[in-house]
């Protein structure tokens, strides 16, 4: 047996549920950037400036009834490892997470040239594809598609966990997080592009960025911008593979 484990008592249960609500709402802290884990305390939290990109694979389903489990293990832990790769790939990520066949991150941005970085990052995972796409059809995979959704504001970053055992993790919630899930649960959907960016992102992008996207109406959202961007020399090497 797990040598880590501890009995529940519904009593201390009940005293730590008090203790966690009883907190002053002082103890949460509003910045212009995401702080270091490191400043996160059980009583604590801060309210920061972000960016964030989710990443998520159209038609889970059918990729579960049409493969057998050996390649599916394949085909998403190459997904996974790879945008995983792509969203760790720049000095002001936060922090990458992987929810079922969904992976996200949280990007630092207090600078209009992180925006922009944050936006490459989304490039190059929606470039990433058509490599996963070239080694999958080597192995007679059909191609994925998936839906890249960015966007920026406000998160709460808190440490939740059970406080004493060691089980623990910081969570990332709030305006930036749901609207870039719902961008990316709307992107690559039928005849949609692949990366949807909310209006604030695209507001401070650079004039050359801003053009590869096009806007339009999302309901719940409104005016969003939309686009098939690439990385041009990742391009390059992935159209000279046999």
């Amino acid at each position: 047996m797990d040598g880590n484990y501890k009995v529940y008592n519904y009593v201390t249960s009940s005293d730590r549920i008090k203790a966690i609500l009883d907190q002053p709402a002082g103890a949460f802290e509003e910045t212009d950037s995401l702080p270091d884990r490191d400043k996160l305390t059980f009583t604590n939290g801060f309210y920061g400036k972000c960016a964030a990109i989710f990443i998520d694979i159209r038609d889970s389903s059918g990729l579960t009834a049409k493969h057998k489990r050996p390649t599916l293990a394949k085909i998403y832990r190459a997904f996974i490892s790879e945008m995983v790769a792509v969203l760790n790939s720049t000095s002001i990520v936060r922090e990458v997470n992987i929810v079922g066949d969904c992976v996200w991150a949280v990007y630092n941005t207090p600078l209009q040239s992180d925006i922009a970085e944050v936006f490459h990052v989304a490039c190059r995972a929606n470039t990433l594809l058509k490599l996963l796409n070239h080694h999958y059809s080597k192995k007679n995979i059909d191609a994925i598609k998936i839906g890249i959704g960015v966007d920026y504001g406000r998160a709460l970053m808190i440490k939740a966990g059970y406080s004493g055992s060691g089980i623990n993790d910081v969570i990332y919630m709030g305006d930036v997080v749901n609207s870039a899930a719902h961008l990316a649960h709307e992107a690559g959907r039928g005849w949609h592009l692949p990366i949807y960016v909310g209006e604030l992102i695209h507001l401070n992008l650079t004039n050359e960025d801003q053009k590869w996207l096009s806007s339009t109406y999302l309901t719940g959202k409104g005016t969003v911008y939309t686009g098939d961007v690439i990385i041009t020399n990742m391009n390059d090497y992935i159209t000279s593979l046999s």
